[in-house]
């Protein structure tokens, strides 16, 4: 039987602890007496006939729903959409859970004689998938039957013809989505699900939405009360969706969920990266020798080729569960099932918390990690990692550990480099940001050309991921980050220090000396249940 996650109180006889950072990683000593550690825990075992578990869920349909078969019928219009490439992370080997599924929908669909089928992948404002990341994602035999046909592409969130304004929510929120789908007989979500945050609602209110909708819910106000994205109960983001589920439904879109969740088997049981997922303390002496080896060959490397080597990395993901029908209602066991993973209780909050960040997070994969990710991975993800309260008080310290370079991927985030240049030099505050500078970047025509014809993120993108970090900065009295970039780490709003003893003594003035540490041990991914 896997072990369960757990909480390691430091004392003098503990090992150094691993950090992630960057394309990287460093070992370092919490002081004892006042740091605990907060581990994952091991990988759930995986389900051993995932094709029968799927076709098992598709028949088997939660809440009130018909069996899949029953939804389907010659001349109807079915429209699957699937998540991006923004999860799971990092990418899993292939098949890809969303090929098993979705073969299994389209045989379905085969045998029911329903030919007009589209595939549409749920970008809302990300940059668009390339041939390979949709071949990754669905499979060779359904890329090549459906791709050259125009059947398989990416959803458009500036393409005005092909979007269905749906209505508007008691709160004034404008539902608009995409036409296709809206217009469809049937969409087919295919979900994964690698956090609590991911799915329900969320699937079609805004991985198929417009701008004109996303606005209402991707904002300052929005973030800065939702106390955590990952408890869909305390999260406005979540509650203005499932809002905009209800439009959906008035409007006659019916949905068939079919969400799955991973265990947490990031880097496997064999092979040099196996380590990460191992407990220092029972590292062997060839854990050791193997750890001190891979970390100076990649200190040794120019940070392309780290990052080549890093980005080329698929996780062995083991399928844990599956299910499929209504949307509430799968949603709700999908999230009990990811809690099961990763959910670890925590006795109280401490002064500061710590964590090492690694070199992907939602919108860098096979990119760059720029200073504004590094912010919204820190801030905005791992720091929204729990349920409850955070695990570090009102007015404490986090620090982060990341080399926050000034690099850019020019074709993924040319917004991004306007941001940081243009809008950061003038100010921090996510407020300000909002009214002064959103609109001109969301409407400005380069912008919306590069993410329509190229691969670039949307215009406004970067001010999403920077609200996304709202209810962190609020919380929290002062973000340092270790080994970062001194210009960029400024630019940030934040303090930048060489090591993690320089940033212990620097966030004393916040929180005063001998201060309670946490200390965030992931990846692999760790939820804390703060009581």
């Amino acid at each position: 039987m896997p072990r369960p996650g757990f909480v390691l109180d430091v004392d003098r006889s503990t090992p150094p602890i691993l950090f992630h950072h960057g394309e990287g990683f460093r070992l370092e000593k919490l002081p004892a007496g006042r740091s605990r550690v907060l581990y994952p825990a091991e990988p759930l075992p995986a389900l051993r006939d995932p094709e029968a578990a799927i076709r098992h869920a598709l028949a088997n349909p939660l809440g009130d729903s018909q069996p899949l078969r029953a939804l389907l019928r010659p001349g109807m219009k079915l429209t699957i959409c699937f998540d991006d490439i923004s999860l799971p992370l990092p990418p899993m080997r292939a098949p890809d859970v969303r090929q098993r599924v979705i073969e299994a929908v389209l045989d379905l669909a085969a045998e029911a004689g329903v030919d007009d089928v589209h595939l549409i992948a749920a970008l809302a404002l990300h940059r668009r998938m390339t041939e390979a990341e949709l071949r990754h994602a669905v499979g060779d035999r359904v890329y090549d039957a459906f791709a050259p046909h125009g059947l398989l592409y990416n959803h458009d969130a500036e393409d005005t013809d092909n979007l269905a304004f749906l209505g508007t929510t008691p709160h004034g929120e404008e539902v608009e989505i995409n036409k296709r789908a809206a217009e469809s007989d049937l969409i087919v979500y295919v979900n994964i699900n690698i956090v609590s945050m991911d799915g329900g609602w969320k699937s079609t209110a805004t991985g198929l939405a417009s701008y004109r909708s996303l606005r209402h819910h991707h904002n300052v106000q929005t973030m800065r009360n939702s106390t955590s994205f990952m408890d869909r109960h305390s999260s406005e983001l979540h509650i203005s969706n499932w809002r905009m589920g209800k439009v959906l439904r008035d409007a006659d879109v019916t949905v068939f969920q079919i969400e799955t969740t991973l265990n947490n088997d990031t880097f496997g049981t064999s092979g040099p990266m196996s380590v990460l997922a191992k407990r220092e303390w029972e590292w062997s002496p060839r854990d050791r020798a193997t750890f001190l080896a891979m970390k100076a060959g990649l200190d040794r490397m120019p940070i392309k080729a780290r990052r080549k080597v890093f980005q080329s990395w698929q996780a062995p993901y083991g399928l844990t569960s599956v299910q499929a029908g209504e949307v509430e209602a799968v949603h709700e066991v999908t999230t009990e099932n990811v809690f099961r993973q990763q959910l670890v209780t925590l006795e109280g909050q401490t002064d500061i918390l710590t964590m090492g960040l690694p070199y992907i997070c939602p919108y860098n994969v096979n990119s760059v990690m720029n200073p504004i990710l590094v912010m919204c991975l820190g801030l905005g993800y791992f720091f929204n990692m729990y349920r409850g309260r955070p695990p570090v008080r009102e007015g404490g310290v986090v620090i982060m550990s990341h080399p926050t370079t000034e690099e850019f991927h020019p074709v993924h985030h040319p917004s991004y480099i306007d941001f940081y240049e243009q809008v950061l030099s003038e100010t921090t505050d996510p407020a300000e940001i909002e009214a002064r500078f959103e609109k001109s970047f969301a409407e400005d025509e380069w912008y919306r050309h590069l993410y329509r014809t190229s691969y670039a993120y949307h215009g406004v993108h970067p001010f999403y991921m920077w609200y996304w970090g709202c209810h962190g900065l609020q919380h929290t009295g002062k973000v340092i980050i270790v080994g970062g970039d001194k210009a960029a780490v400024r630019r940030l709003g934040f303090s930048a220090a060489s090591t993690l003893s320089d940033a212990l003594e620097m966030a004393e003035d916040v929180v005063g000396r001998d201060a309670t540490i946490t200390h965030l041990h992931n990846p692999p991914l760790v939820m804390a249940d703060v009581h």
